[in-house]
């Protein structure tokens, strides 16, 4: 007797296969891949909550005040960290051009009577070239992004010293560049203008990413090198642009940084290079390339001075503060790794 083999069996078991139910896992790593703000966004969330029970001071309007004025200038930075290391490359040298940028600025209106608006066009001007000479020896010499910043870093650092002989400047009350320091009142809630700024330039650069050409090669070429050459797209040419334009958010940094210490500091933004990648490490741009945004970049910032913020109205010590964001850096590369292996 012959067995009666059906010959639907198959298609039914490979249909079966496709529409199979997708574990809890996997369903969080798809919706973490395709938010990869949704994360540093819920931790944010759970750690104003967990403040505000430790301390009833945390959620008044004058103290998120000075949080959103905390993060003005290290979350400007954060944007232009972001597109550097969204082409799998890391900047290890922008603070040091912020910091030179914002002392440019004002040493050439206190020191050389430069108009105030002439005076933060060079130092624009300062700020995109020294990204341009990243960014060269990025794409030209073919050198990695770690070693060509690690190198700068200490080149634009002994600039700005020699450039200050070691002197600050103090700006003038009324001085255009303090005008990123103009408060703006809501009832309790005092912002600045370079809060203002900060939130515009967040505002330009996510929409570029998102909906222009530019931004699309962006993404490909960090998810990608060589697949994106192949599809045509100039790798040179958008690594270039990436670290010019991340000149400009410097720039957009060093006017807001002008605005906070009123005027040029050398020993102003010491820490403004690590601050920036761990904005943007916990904001949930993957360090790979290829995936992340710039709101994430925002919220990783907020949570790192939420943090700070909260632990020191809760009494805690400051060295608590620095163990958390270092847990958090370390928990927000794990998810990272954890989504770019687990298979949905």
């Amino acid at each position: 007797m012959t067995a009666h083999v059906d010959s639907h069996a198959a298609p039914t078991s490979a249909e079966d296969f496709l529409n199979r139910r997708a574990t809890l896992s996997q369903r969080i790593h798809t919706v973490l891949h395709r938010q990869p703000a949704l994360s540093p966004a819920i931790v944010l969330v759970l750690a104003g909550a967990v403040f505000a029970l430790l301390n009833s001071r945390f959620y008044q309007l004058g103290n998120l005040s000075l949080v959103a004025q905390q993060v003005a200038v290290v979350g400007s930075l954060a944007v232009g960290q972001t597109l550097v290391i969204l082409t799998a490359g890391i900047d290890l040298s922008i603070g040091a051009v912020m910091v030179l940028s914002s002392l440019v600025m004002s040493k050439l209106a206190f020191d050389h009577g430069v108009p105030g608006v002439l005076a933060l066009l060079i130092g624009a001007a300062l700020a995109v070239a020294a990204q341009a000479v990243n960014g060269l020896l990025v794409t030209r010499i073919k050198l990695p992004p770690f070693i060509v910043t690690l190198g700068t870093l200490s080149i634009f650092t002994a600039a700005t010293l020699i450039f200050a002989k070691g002197q600050t400047v103090a700006l003038p009350p009324g001085a255009f560049l303090l005008w990123s320091s103009q408060t703006i009142s809501l009832g309790s809630l005092h912002l600045t203008t370079g809060v203002l700024l900060m939130i515009a330039l967040y505002a330009v650069i996510g929409f570029a990413l998102r909906y222009t050409a530019w931004g699309r090669h962006l993404y490909a070429v960090g998810d990608d090198v060589e697949a994106s050459r192949l599809a045509g797209i100039s790798v040179n040419r958008v690594l270039l642009s990436a670290y010019m334009v991340a000149g400009l958010a410097i720039a957009v940094a060093a006017w807001i940084l002008v605005g906070r210490v009123g005027g040029g500091d050398p020993n102003s933004g010491i820490n403004a290079n690590l601050e920036s990648i761990t904005a943007v490490v916990i904001g949930g741009t993957s360090l790979f390339g290829g995936r992340g945004v710039v709101l994430g970049s925002l919220i990783g910032a907020c949570i790192v001075q939420v943090f700070d913020n909260g632990l020191a109205l809760a009494g805690f010590d400051p060295n608590y503060q620095v163990l958390a964001v270092g847990v958090l850096v370390i928990a927000a590369v794990s998810v990272d790794q954890w989504i770019r292996s687990v298979k949905s």
